[in-house]
């Protein structure tokens, strides 16, 4: 089940991710574009580490390599399981694996698999273009992303490539093509299943049988609960490490009792875009170092205007000031208890 070599007259799909778990969304896309795009082999690609996202808690490459062979041990007459990037280690570009691939496989038949999530974004992916010329794309629609109508639709880095557009068909000038394929789509995503592990709830219909045995019998997604403990007093540390990197208007909210989706919550500004990043990365770095713990998820970081850490019972929300104005999240927050949240660093002693 895992590559060998290549057959140079095969039909190729390569599917990257990082795996963090393999879930069903993950299986029906490989089940799906094999079926209905006549693919040879689809090689899956766990990466070691996804340039465009900030690093969070998960299996050793290891893991991940026995967690996909358990999710796909059914399907292994056309999947196989390419760990290069895990050796390769680092930050994982997709042109680098792509290059290789395509030193054996001819352009025609080589195909890049990716969700519409990913391809509203292809533009800021390292050489997309040269990708373009040497792998067609397969995209694979995802729940609350809508396919392109026309092709001003297209990421706009695509647009000039664009020959003939077809709907679900895309012509490049490059030789290649975009093709596009609507999936009769699952609503699950590797944070969600994360998220679910660590707090203790079901995830029988998102994981396999196999995966879910198996994480559990290594314990990868530990209960985040017991690690953290006492979530107001976390919500404290977390917030008096936002007060020493200088962000602005720092409130903190108890809301067990509300109906909001989290118990409680930490909202903090910083003056810039970059600013706001960097006191996202810092509480990240201050939790792990303090409590061993990285966030379930994390999302905005490449952008700064709204970055989220999901700490479980604790969501922090680190915006740019100008940007938190639109949001006003405290106004969701008015039948919490507001737990006055102080800068404990001491006053400088006079000479």
């Amino acid at each position: 089940m895992m590559l060998t070599e290549l057959d140079p007259n095969a039909r190729v799909g390569i599917f990257g991710g990082t795996f963090n778990p393999i879930h069903a969304g993950h299986v029906n896309a490989i089940t799906s574009v094999h079926g209905r795009m006549n693919l040879d082999l689809i090689s899956v690609v766990p990466a070691a580490q996804n340039p465009r996202k900030p690093e969070t808690e998960g299996p050793t490459p290891e893991q991940k390599i026995e967690m996909l062979k358990r999710g796909l041990e059914e399907y292994s007459d056309f999947v196989v399981i390419d760990d290069r990037e895990l050796k390769r280690g680092g930050p994982s570009f997709t042109i680098d694996t792509v290059r290789e691939y395509a030193q054996t496989i001819p352009p025609e038949s080589l195909y890049l698999i990716i969700g519409l999530d990913q391809f509203e974004e292809f533009d800021k992916w390292r050489d997309y273009k040269e990708l373009l010329t040497i792998a067609n794309l397969i995209v694979v629609t995802r729940p609350n992303h809508n396919l392109p109508f026309s092709e001003e639709d297209m990421p706009e880095g695509l647009r000039s490539l664009v020959e003939a557009f077809d709907r679900q068909f895309v012509q490049l000038s490059t030789g290649r093509s975009i093709e596009f394929l609507r999936l009769q789509d699952i609503d699950v995503s590797s944070t969600d299943v994360r998220k679910r592990m660590r707090t203790g709830r079901n995830v029988d219909a998102l994981v396999s049988i196999a995966v879910e045995e198996y994480i559990r019998e290594a314990g990868i997604y530990a209960h985040i609960g017991p690690m953290i403990g006492d979530y107001e007093e976390f919500t404290r540390f977390c917030a008096q490490v936002l007060f020493e990197k200088k962000a602005i208007n720092v409130r903190a909210f108890d809301l067990q009792g509300t109906e909001a989706a989290t118990d409680f919550s930490l909202i903090a500004s910083g003056t810039s875009t970059r600013h706001a990043v960097s006191l996202a990365e810092a509480v990240q770095k201050a939790v792990k170092e303090e409590y061993n713990v990285f966030p379930l998820s994390y999302e905005g970081a490449s952008e700064g205007r709204w970055v989220l850490l999901d700490y479980g019972a604790l969501i922090v929300h680190v915006f740019y000031d100008f940007v938190r104005q639109e949001y006003r999240l405290e106004d969701l927050w008015k039948h919490g208890k507001d737990l006055q949240v102080k800068d404990q660093t001491p006053a400088p002693t006079k000479a």
